[in-house]
């Protein structure tokens, strides 16, 4: 973008139109990739599954449970292993999802970007908060 660096140029009106039309594009352009950042971040899926594999969860971006699979070797465990198993695999979904969120935000807005950082950090406190805060 070019830079009005004197008043001459200032003041002057084909500067002045070139600026404005340089600044709309620079807005245009980021307005674009901020947009394209909010479309990919609303259809992240992310599944992950225990170190047992007796659990596997998909989350969304949110980090909202949106499907739960349990092996049939299940029965063969107590409750509060499954519970556990289900967390884990929840702990690690969300990490994931914050890892691929940062991902989307850079690819979409460039790893210089100040709203791609704020985003990725925004999600990451989000989705890796402790499970009894969800409460």
């Amino acid at each position: 973008m070019s830079e009005v660096s004197d008043t001459q140029a200032f003041l002057d009106p084909d500067a002045s139109r070139e600026y404005l039309r340089s600044w709309k594009e620079n807005v245009d352009r980021t307005a674009a990739r901020a947009a394209a950042m909010t479309e990919q971040l609303g259809r992240l899926r992310v599944s992950a599954r225990d170190g047992d594999g007796l659990a596997e969860v998909t989350i969304d971006s949110a980090g909202v449970l949106v499907n739960l699979e349990l092996s049939d070797r299940i029965h063969r465990f107590e409750p509060r292993a499954v519970a556990r198993a289900v967390m884990t695999a929840l702990h690690e979904a969300r990490a994931k999802a914050a890892d691929r969120a940062h991902e989307i935000a850079v690819e979409t807005m460039g790893p210089d970007s100040l709203s791609a950082r704020t985003t990725a950090d925004r999600m990451r406190q989000a989705l890796e908060r402790p499970a009894d805060e969800d409460e």
